[in-house]
């Protein structure tokens, strides 16, 4: 018969096994951040003619520009011009013309933000800077937080609308919309004009990319533009698609957590 082992020996095993398991590391599986959609605002940026390139004239105030924190929609006009014109040659002229008739109406600028030609061509309309949001003169009672673009030429019944024009609109559309906002669904604004389809002070719900028609009593901007907004509405949302990306958060640091961690810096 063997002996029994001795209890202090025993106690010991025991405490070897119970240190190790306590000890040893522990593996939890690693929980992915949350990544979210960013969109790349600089990436839809368009060529855009700038008003010196077009020789605009000067604001008739001394006053600075007025300006919105964001811009929640776009509103299409026509112009109301004949559409045969020289794209290169007549254009300049063109939207002279339109900015003296807006100051004559006594604005103190051309109102539309944008003007796009029939070969597609995006010109500054509105003085203030195209990265900015510029509150424009184009749709009496929403102005505010909104932008104007305005096809150069007539699109009523039976006009065919040049499909450079259409991908332009969409293209400024897309990037001067604020992000998170989609181009095609709907957006509430307030009125600001009783001349307007709605009351000063009545919130309205129009669509994000909407015709002239719908805030104001008018034709503009024509029955076969104001067909394409559809089409617009799809194009620009397309358009930020192809410029979002899923982007993993950033921890915030503080700045004492900041001056912890070699290399970093604030500002």
């Amino acid at each position: 018969m063997r002996p029994l082992p001795r209890v202090p020996q025993v106690a010991a095993a025991l405490s070897l096994v119970l240190l190790a398991s306590c000890s040893a590391p522990e593996h939890r599986a690693q929980i992915p951040p949350r990544l979210r959609p960013v969109l790349h605002v600089a990436q839809l940026r368009p060529v855009v003619v700038s008003r010196t390139a077009w020789h605009a004239i000067p604001r008739a105030v001394a006053g600075p520009p007025l300006y919105d924190p964001e811009v929640k929609a776009v509103f299409v006009h026509h112009t109301d011009n004949p559409n045969d014109y020289d794209c290169r040659r007549d254009v300049p002229a063109m939207l002279r013309n339109i900015e003296l008739s807006h100051m004559a109406q006594g604005w103190d600028d051309l109102g539309y933000n944008f003007v796009v030609d029939r070969c597609g061509t995006i010109y500054e309309g509105r003085a203030g800077g195209v990265d900015a949001a510029v509150r424009g003169a184009h749709t009496e009672g929403f102005n505010v937080e909104t932008v104007g673009i305005a096809a150069l030429g007539n699109f009523g019944p039976g006009q065919k609308v040049p499909q450079p024009m259409l991908e332009s609109i969409a293209a400024i559309a897309a990037w001067k919309l604020a992000p998170g906002i989609d181009p095609r669904g709907k957006v509430r604004l307030v009125s600001t004009d009783s001349r307007s389809r709605f009351p000063e002070g009545t919130t309205a719900d129009l669509n994000t990319i909407s015709g002239h028609r719908d805030a104001y009593e008018t034709d503009c901007p024509g029955d076969a533009l104001y067909a394409k907004l559809p089409w617009i509405r799809q194009a620009a949302a397309r358009m930020r698609a192809k410029a979002t990306y899923p982007v993993a958060p950033q921890p915030h640091l503080t700045p004492a957590a900041t001056r912890s961690v070699p290399g970093a810096r604030l500002g």
